[in-house]
């Protein structure tokens, strides 16, 4: 079903900070994380407009350099959640907030990749400055190019 994409932002500091045990599994938390995805820090400079990704995130990205425009960025996300991401970039870009999103990649091969990403801007005060900080989460596996996600609802 198109448009089943995951898309949210939400102001600043309205998020309550995990609790102690959130995290108390130590290690095997991210031992597990690393078994179904592996995840890439990225960054972004609002006054000049150009995004920084890790060597993975901008290979999986169709890129051949880690620093890159927005529009670059997402030329290679589902169409159908493309408008949708570049809009929630724009509201990030225009007041400090957290956001999430989750899309697939069409890769050279046809395949998907699913991406999650988490990020959130800060120091928009000012005209025309700030940053944007995020990570993207891509999970050990690919979609058919002809695949279908089926969903249950109760």
């Amino acid at each position: 079903m198109p448009g089943s994409a995951l898309f949210k932002i939400a102001t600043a500091g309205l998020s309550q900070p995990p609790g102690a045990d959130s995290f108390a599994r130590g290690e095997s938390g991210l031992e597990t994380l690393d078994q179904f995805c592996f995840s890439e820090g990225w960054s972004g400079d609002l006054s000049n407009g150009l995004f920084r990704l890790g060597e993975r995130a901008a290979a999986i990205h169709g890129l051949d350099q880690g620093e890159c425009g927005l529009l670059n960025l997402v030329r290679g996300y589902d169409s159908a959640d493309r408008n949708h991401v570049l809009a929630l970039f724009e509201q990030a870009a225009t007041a400090s907030s957290s956001f999430c999103f989750s899309t697939t990649i069409i890769l050279p091969s046809g395949q998907k990749q699913p991406v999650f990403c988490v990020g959130e801007s800060t120091g928009l005060e000012q005209r025309y400055s700030g940053s944007i900080l995020g990570v993207f989460f891509f999970p050990r596996f690919q979609l058919e190019a002809q695949a279908r996600v089926f969903t249950h609802h109760q």
